[in-house]
């Protein structure tokens, strides 16, 4: 029968292919990670009735769902030495601007609220077992466990593993009604009042085939950044992305099939956090950033690589790694909060040829036997074990296999926390990439969606996706609260379908693979580390030849065939969206590691905005936003928010 699937195998779900669901709610969320869970979890505390969808397993899904070791920005913590406002600026600052100040000052704000929210969730927060007692990170009455900064405490070490089976737990406490396995695939918009309102969305179950309409008063846009863009193994599908393999940005496809507004498409950085096939696990091999930070590095012979600090001075002990240098007030993640007074900023970089000209000599290691043993361990057991994808592919296959922290060391790969050298033209959206533009209710240009996390435009870790996605479900509570529920047009929910079911009607034709893979090869090509007019024309033409060659023989056998090929559409839409934002910026940008050479002049301080694009009727049409749009954060902050802040003064 026409949409249903046939298969040469038994295939273990009902097949439902062509069947449909209307489900109705007051607000929905899109997405289950850490963002989504906690959008949902804010609009059901108002009183909504919610939906959540998932592609995955809410239980485990979206990039926290294997952990995390630390929480960034927890500034209102009751042993933190600086402010919300203080910190925000300085990723503000850092990022020369190009940066969602509006986001962070929300992290910043109110993300310890969403940690004390997590451990009244069942989430470990603490370290209630004292095993690091008397540790220079802990704080003995708080128990709170601080990372980086020692001196001034506003990131948390936390048992991220932990995190998502506590709030699927509440979730269900507070009557979600939690749609896993399934994907969505398309906005629903009508016009209201002359102007486009968000009205719902439309999806599909990955496992059995069934068409879902989700109509609701307010949507959430809680899914992934962008992946798979320019990086594609199709012979080591799992291992081709530090995210989850199925967080792909599909989110940013439907949006931008919407009319929605998007910024800094065009930032793109060299692949660091991907293992495309041809390098070991991110933190499987021995580094000294993040998860590892402050390691002990030492060289081939042994010998130490020291540590500087902001002015050159080279530390002598593990605990200075941890604190600022004098008259420094606080930095970020190993130093980088303003401009160094040196040449050389220590191990932290493992600039290898830096290294070789002062002497050093090749193969490095992390040597965690010559750290004190609180450190040792709350590295290599705390850290290691509850990063993503590190507690058994690393912390447990390396210790069956006889790995001992205590006298084995790793060897180091090269540059940071890299563990391949990956090519100029190998890029991943990564360190605050582009995404969605929002106003301060973290709303989008379309009326009733709202946004929150890796979404957002210059996202961040899992503090940031947590507080927006939690902001941006009360916003999108009472937006519904005040709003009617609208009729959607049959004609945009059959021709969704129609998309959605193409491939199962083609018989011998080409898998979902051979598109990424093409896809990959034609951005590395026409949309690598230097671009100009020409190149990003023919790779739109390109692209563009895909849709219409290539698209239409795509073939599906079973319904998790037909999910990776609607992520691969997906990925062809970005991948478009990429080229148009960088055929929109005319100069070279090195904030936004772009590089034109038709343009190579750097762009003017006084010239930087921020290039907001969308597309209607098939055109893409661009305006230009000042990079300080969101005016004094904590002014305009508490400008809209009074009621959440009343609400946290009761609480105490």
């Amino acid at each position: 029968m026409r949409g249903k699937m046939e298969h040469t195998y038994s295939w273990p779900y009902a097949n439902e292919a062509g069947e449909e669901e209307v489900v109705t709610s007051d607000v929905v969320v899109l997405g289950g990670g850490l963002a989504g869970c906690y959008a949902a979890i804010a609009a059901a505390r108002k009183g909504q009735s919610v939906v959540l969808v998932e592609k995955g397993a809410t239980e485990r899904s979206g990039s926290a769902g294997t952990g995390f070791d630390h929480w960034e920005s927890a500034c209102t913590n009751p042993c933190s030495q600086v402010t919300p406002e203080e910190i925000a600026q300085a990723y503000v600052d850092e990022q020369d601007w190009y940066s969602n100040g509006i986001a962070h000052y929300i992290e910043c704000r109110e993300g310890y609220d969403r940690l004390l929210d997590m451990e009244s969730f069942g989430g470990k927060v603490r370290d209630t077992e004292d095993e690091f007692k008397g540790a220079a990170f802990r704080d003995e009455e708080t128990k709170l466990m601080f990372a980086y900064d020692y001196k001034n405490k506003f990131t948390l070490r936390v048992w991220g593993s932990t995190f998502k089976p506590a709030l699927l737990k509440e979730l269900k406490r507070l009557g979600v009604k939690i749609y896993d396995r399934t994907e969505a695939t398309g906005l629903l918009t009508a016009m209201v009042d002359g102007k486009k309102r968000g009205i719902g969305a439309m999806g599909m179950n990955v496992h059995t085939g069934r068409f879902y309409i989700f109509r609701a008063k307010a949507t959430v846009l809680a899914m992934s950044r962008p992946a798979r863009v320019w990086l594609f193994n199709p012979d080591m599908v799992g291992l081709c992305e530090f995210r989850p393999m199925q967080s792909i940005g599909s989110g940013h496809a439907m949006g931008w099939r919407s009319g929605m507004e998007f910024t800094m498409m065009e930032k793109s950085v060299r692949a660091e956090f991907s293992a495309a096939g041809r390098s070991f696990p991110p933190y499987g091999a021995g580094n000294n950033h993040n998860t590892w930070y402050a390691a002990t590095m030492v060289d081939a012979r042994g010998v130490e690589i020291p540590y500087v600090d902001r002015d050159g001075r080279e530390l002598k002990t593990v605990l200075e790694r941890y604190y600022p240098a004098e008259g420094q007030k606080f930095f970020l993640k190993g130093g980088v909060i303003d401009n160094p007074k040196y040449e050389y900023r220590g191990p932290e970089t493992l600039d290898f040829e830096e290294l070789m000209k002062r002497g050093y000599q090749l193969p490095f290691y992390a040597d965690l036997s010559r750290m004190p043993d609180e450190e040792r361990r709350v590295i290599w057991g705390m850290m290691v074990g509850e990063e993503g994808k590190t507690k058994i592919p690393v912390l447990k296959n390396y210790t069956d296999r006889g790995f001992d922290p205590k006298k084995d060391m790793l060897q180091s790969y090269g540059t940071g926390w890299q563990s391949a050298n990956f090519l100029e033209q190998e890029r991943q959206f990564f360190g605050a990439p582009g995404g969605i533009m929002h106003d301060w209710d973290l709303q989008t240009n379309i009326e009733g969606i709202y946004a929150g996390g890796d979404q957002l435009y210059a996202s961040d870790c899992a503090g940031f996706a947590c507080a927006t996605g939690y902001y941006a479900g009360r916003k999108a509570a009472a937006f519904a609260a005040k709003s009617e529920l609208m009729e959607y047009d049959r004609e945009d929910a059959e021709a969704e379908k129609k998309r959605l079911y193409a491939p199962l009607y083609v018989e011998n034709g080409m898998s979902w693979k051979e598109l990424n893979m093409a896809i990959s090869k034609a951005m590395q090509n026409y949309c690598g580390g230097i671009k100009c007019e020409a190149l990003l024309k023919e790779g739109l033409d390109l692209l563009h030849s895909f849709e219409t060659d290539i698209v239409p023989k795509l073939s599906c056998r079973n319904p998790h065939d037909l999910m990776r090929t609607h992520e691969v559409l997906d990925i062809l839409t970005v991948s478009q969206m990429v080229l148009h934002a960088c055929l929109s910026r005319e100069a070279s940008s090195e904030p936004l590691c772009f590089k034109r050479s038709d343009y190579p002049a750097e762009e003017a301080v006084a010239d930087r905005k921020h290039i907001v694009i969308r597309q209607e009727n098939s055109e893409v049409l661009k305006r230009f936003v000042p990079l300080n749009f969101f005016g004094n954060l904590k002014e305009e902050y508490e400008k809209r928010n009074q009621d959440y802040i009343r609400e946290v003064a009761e609480r105490g």
